[in-house]
């Protein structure tokens, strides 16, 4: 079993920037794949990024240039630092982790940007 849990999400200003992170913990083989998702109010859940183990990264293009996708394996902790935030970045972030036996999903946090 793995648990995950994000936090760092809040309220920021649009041009501001903001940096997410997912603690997980449990059973995590050496082998896997973690990401972000989000979902807007009234839109289907989006691919952000995703990073392997090995450190190979996905960022989609709709925030390409902006966001950046980390990890730090000894502490089974994922980030994502986003700049340049716009009002249309507002979402519950969601953390993932893909390995053998399972895809995992925290509860999400939320980041509003005004404008």
């Amino acid at each position: 079993q793995v648990q995950l849990v994000e936090s760092g999400g809040g309220l920021v200003q649009a041009g501001g920037s903001l940096t997410v992170s997912c603690a997980a913990s449990g059973t995590i083989f050496s082998n896997n794949q973690m990401g972000w998702t989000r979902q807007a109010p009234g839109k289907q859940r989006e691919l952000v990024a995703t990073i392997t183990s090995g450190g190979i990264t996905y960022v989609s293009d709709s925030v390409q240039g902006r966001f950046t996708i980390a990890r730090d394996n000894a502490k089974n902790t994922l980030y994502l630092r986003m700049n340049s935030l716009k009002p249309e970045d507002t979402a519950v972030y969601y953390c993932h982790l893909q390995q053998p036996r399972g895809t995992y999903y925290g509860q999400g946090t939320q980041v509003t940007v005004s404008s």
